[in-house]
């Protein structure tokens, strides 16, 4: 399973404006673009269900863009993912019995429904906040490093937010 471009272009754009809408200025989507590297076209797309999921508003006019609906610790990672990919669901018959003649007797069904929710739950666990503070993010970093799940880059970094 992947966690679709929308879903992690949209947690990139909310940890742009999280980051640079600090002392309530709003982002462009100009700056956002060119700061994650995705088209302006697409975040447009990502904004609309960002905004109706109120985790970031819109603010018009000339100095106009984007600002957090609520505060960066009360925006969980799963808000941001559920907002534009819907639920976490990794096959339909969990939710759906009706989509799987399978549904009432398979022996792994329970199995995905646990993995449901666990995916869940530790997208709810953590917020914007967290992902923003250097220290939460160097202790989660070794923590996954620890368990071997997350594989070192082989390239040089290059990091557009800090240029």
């Amino acid at each position: 399973m992947k966690l679709s471009t929308r879903a992690r272009y949209a947690l990139r754009m909310v940890l742009e404006i999280a980051r640079h809408g600090k002392d309530e200025c709003p982002v462009s989507l100009a700056i956002v673009s060119r700061r994650i590297g995705v088209s302006r076209g697409y975040l447009e797309q990502l904004a609309v269900a960002l905004r109706n999921a109120r985790i970031t508003r819109g603010v018009a006019g000339r100095h106009g863009g984007f600002k957090l609906a609520r505060p960066a610790a009360e925006i969980s990672i799963g808000d941001i993912v559920e907002a534009t990919i819907g639920r976490i669901c990794i096959v339909d018959c969990v939710e759906d019995p009706t989509s799987c003649f399978r549904a009432s007797y398979c022996e792994c069904r329970p199995l995905y429904g646990l993995i449901n929710h666990r995916i869940a739950e530790v997208l709810r666990s953590f917020t914007i906040a967290d992902l923003l503070d250097s220290d939460r993010l160097h202790s989660l970093r070794s923590e996954v490093q620890g368990l071997g799940c997350l594989a070192e880059p082989v390239w040089p970094r290059q990091d557009p937010v800090a240029q």
